[in-house]
């Protein structure tokens, strides 16, 4: 990429990361259950911060790192994901949900920071862990007879939060140290964001 289309891609980085961080966070837990189509579940993750901020930081820190974590720490957490989701839509209850989905926001973003060189087993186990929190929610939200396609769309939006969070790894990564700490510091932003809302 060419010095100027980076200038370009990392002004417009960091407008959308100002706009998240002045406006109020949404979670996508509203407790109401009006989802059931592909489209519905392709939303659910991408209409709250938490989700977005955790999805996104399994990609980031992944790539970061590098290594085969940059498919495994993805496939381990969508996976999981989908397991929980069978859980919380079966109504199997899981304790503290939603204070371990942030517990996973603020865990994954000091992980990306600090650039947590984990084993391949080990960051996959830890992103399971939340990842199942997670589904757990999306699940519970799901609708009674679209589940496969509401967890179809809520699977796919995953896995383009986590390409997306390789792709920024990749391009900070690529512009240096100074584009690695521009990232983290955005980051940190946005999380020290959403833990005031």
């Amino acid at each position: 990429m060419n010095p100027v289309g980076s200038r370009n891609l990392l002004r417009a980085v960091a407008s959308f990361a100002m706009v998240a961080l002045l406006t109020t966070p949404v979670f996508a837990h509203t407790g109401v259950s009006t989802h059931g189509t592909f489209f519905s579940g392709l939303l659910h993750p991408l209409s709250g911060l938490d989700h977005l901020a955790a999805m996104i930081s399994v990609g980031l820190w992944a790539s970061v790192v590098g290594g085969k974590r940059v498919w495994a720490w993805p496939l381990a957490f969508v996976s999981a994901m989908v397991a929980g989701g069978i859980l919380g839509f079966s109504g199997v209850y899981l304790p503290a949900v939603e204070p371990l989905i942030a517990a996973s926001v603020i865990v994954l973003g000091l992980a990306v920071t600090a650039v947590l060189n984990a084993p391949v087993w080990l960051g996959a186990a830890v992103v399971a862990a939340m990842a199942v929190f997670h589904g757990h929610a999306h699940g519970t939200e799901a609708p009674g007879g679209d589940w496969l396609w509401y967890a179809l769309g809520f699977v796919a939006a995953t896995a383009a939060l986590h390409v997306s969070g390789i792709a920024l790894g990749h391009f900070f990564g690529s512009n240096g140290r100074c584009g690695l700490l521009v990232a983290r510091r955005l980051l940190l932003a946005s999380f020290c964001s959403y833990n005031k809302g």
